[in-house]
């Protein structure tokens, strides 16, 4: 005689076992690949630490959890059930043009959403309509230093649970190419800044360190901070992200 079965036992099955019909996962991409012309991309020592905060933070919300450093293994099933696609990706990513496509299409249709976290703008430079979907293009960080980071924006999940003006120690990145139609979050006060450093200039946008954005019927958030692993240790980085995905799934609206 077969046991019927009770809720405990559905709880107890994998997640993808539950949701085999709906697209229900985050799906965490963290590839180092060469830039082009073969020139090699430096290794960031955060993407594990980054990977088991992004399958906390997927758990939380209620989504099964995948990582892939190298999208090369990623078939067009699993693209198609990606809820949320997080990128913490370095160098020319390996995309496939069906992947891009793929992509690209579901982001449009609303039917998948994109966390872009720290170096993702200095990624995919031979995917001419990637800078556009993140927001903008990293153009150089001329500093590395303790932050104190400006909430210009406190009525986004991502920053309602932050101080007006808080501390991380990070990269500072340039931008260049910043969408106009994109909302800045957090920036950085230049007056913090040695501006006799090589590189070291006042870009005409300023200093975003986060935005979030509509691409056709999708939603796109990225955020600059991230470099090091101190960042997935500090409760206020993790709830900025964590308050992303609640954005990025549609569970929290921003106010307008």
């Amino acid at each position: 005689m077969v046991r019927p079965q009770t809720v405990a036992d559905i709880r107890r099955k994998p997640r993808e076992d539950r949701r085999s019909n709906v697209s229900d996962t985050l799906l965490y991409i963290t590839e180092v690949a060469p830039y082009a012309p073969g020139r090699p991309a430096g290794v960031h020592r955060v993407l594990p630490q980054a990977a088991t905060a992004l399958a906390q933070l997927a758990d939380m919300a209620g989504l099964a959890f995948r990582h892939a450093d190298d999208v090369r293994q990623l078939g067009p099933r699993t693209i198609a059930r990606t809820r949320v696609l997080a990128l913490f990706t370095i160098g020319e990513t390996r995309w496939s043009q069906v992947q891009r496509d793929a992509i690209l299409d579901r982001v449009r249709a609303g039917e998948m959403s994109v966390l872009g976290i720290h170096s993702v703008t200095d990624s995919s430079h031979e995917w001419p309509e990637f800078g556009d979907l993140i927001g903008a293009r990293f153009d150089g960080h001329p500093w590395t230093q303790e932050l104190t980071i400006n909430v210009v924006d406190s009525d986004h999940p991502a920053t309602r649970g932050l101080p007006a003006r808080w501390h991380l120690p990070d990269e500072i990145y340039l931008f260049r190419d910043l969408r106009e139609d994109a909302r800045v979050l957090l920036a950085l006060d230049p007056a913090e800044l040695d501006m006799s450093l090589p590189g070291a200039r006042i870009p005409e946008i300023g200093f975003p360190l986060a935005w979030c954005l509509h691409e056709g019927a999708g939603r796109v958030f990225y955020t600059a901070l991230g470099h090091f692993p101190e960042a997935f240790e500090n409760i206020d980085y993790l709830g900025h992200l964590s308050g992303a995905l609640q954005w990025l799934m549609g569970d929290a609206e921003p106010a307008s």
